[in-house]
């Protein structure tokens, strides 16, 4: 398989965005789950940001894809319909997927739409979460509607996706949308591999008979997790980014497909973590790839162990951020 296309070696090395580390700010510990996109002329990235009591879901701006402002909190607690007021995760808006188009959103029924993933208890993902979705006819894209009940649930029948569901990531092809999920079992140390489910009107949603798509590799680099799916198109050939966990190191990966159904993966982390203290020594995960200029840009959640001084300080004495590798030298 060639995977020169997609490989993007060189790493910006700090973060483009953390959290504020401020009391009362729904980032106070943690940044996470980047999607960047462009709209309006703007690039905008959507980011979960952690609290100690649980996610929430922002925007924040740049002109340039290195330097970004904060916008909004979109997706707040207590806002929702129950299910969904405690702990909120938006992962994926409908955009164009081919990979050397501008990465803008495309409305459907005139409408633009976000899916997320919600926990049912505060915390740091407590509980087995449902997949949502939420639309908006508003052009800055801060106030967003969702519909009153989960879109997808995890279902003990399938022992793959029996302990939650967690980031999507929603295609449209040939009048057909494509929602891929990475999804956990319910033991205590718990797998996470990805499926997919089909729709023609982006709610209801029937679940591939042959999931999950995509399954970790026993004795590899991807042993316990293959999750959060990044995919686009190339020609005739679609790419999905994702990332590994043996249970020590996260690193990011690639899977290849002519179908959207039937993946082959490369063997290898193609962002691993990095050395020492670098920003990502601990995990390199969560890809949203896309491509401005020529250039290649793959974003993901950057973690290191907290040092004095760093912003802020995650629950498990991580300073987490998101950084970014590109395909050419940019620094």
């Amino acid at each position: 398989m060639n995977i020169e296309p997609y490989l993007t070696p060189y790493k910006y090395g700090k973060p483009v965005l953390v959290g504020s580390g401020k009391e009362g700010h729904f980032d106070k510990k943690a940044v996470d789950c980047p999607f960047v996109f462009q709209h309006n002329d703007k690039f905008y990235m959507m980011y979960v940001g952690f609290d100690g009591a649980g996610y929430q879901t922002a925007l924040a701006t740049s002109s340039d894809l290195l330097n970004w402002d904060h916008l909004s909190v979109i997706l707040k607690r207590d806002a929702g319909n129950g299910w969904d007021n405690n702990n909120i995760a938006g992962t994926w808006m409908l955009k164009v997927h081919n990979m050397e188009a501008a990465p803008v959103l495309k409305k459907w029924d005139n409408k633009y739409w976000l899916v997320y993933h919600a926990y049912p208890n505060q915390g740091y993902e407590e509980g087995p979460a449902k997949i949502g979705l939420a639309w908006t006819e508003d052009e800055n894209l801060l106030e967003w509607n969702r519909l009153p009940d989960p879109i997808i649930v995890p279902e003990e029948q399938f022992e793959w996706e029996s302990g939650g569901l967690y980031k999507e990531c929603l295609i449209e092809h040939e009048g057909q949308f494509y929602l891929y999920y990475n999804a956990k079992t319910s033991e205590k140390r718990w797998r996470e591999q990805t499926g997919v489910a089909f729709s023609k009107d982006l709610k209801t949603w029937t679940k591939y008979d042959n999931n999950p798509v995509l399954k970790v590799t026993p004795d590899a680099w991807d042993c316990g997790f293959a999750s959060d799916p990044c995919i686009l198109k190339n020609g005739d050939e679609w790419v999905m980014y994702y990332f590994g966990f043996n249970y020590k190191q996260a690193q990011e990966g690639l899977a290849l497909s002519k179908d959207l159904l039937n993946w082959e993966k490369y063997p290898e982390p193609i962002i691993r973590v990095g050395e020492g203290d670098e920003i990502d020594s601990i995990f390199a995960h969560k890809p949203s790839v896309i491509t401005h200029n020529g250039v290649l840009y793959h974003f993901y959640t950057a973690s290191r162990r907290y040092r004095e001084g760093d912003p802020t300080l995650n629950f498990i004495d991580e300073f987490r951020t998101i950084s970014v590798a590109t395909n050419k030298d940019i620094s």
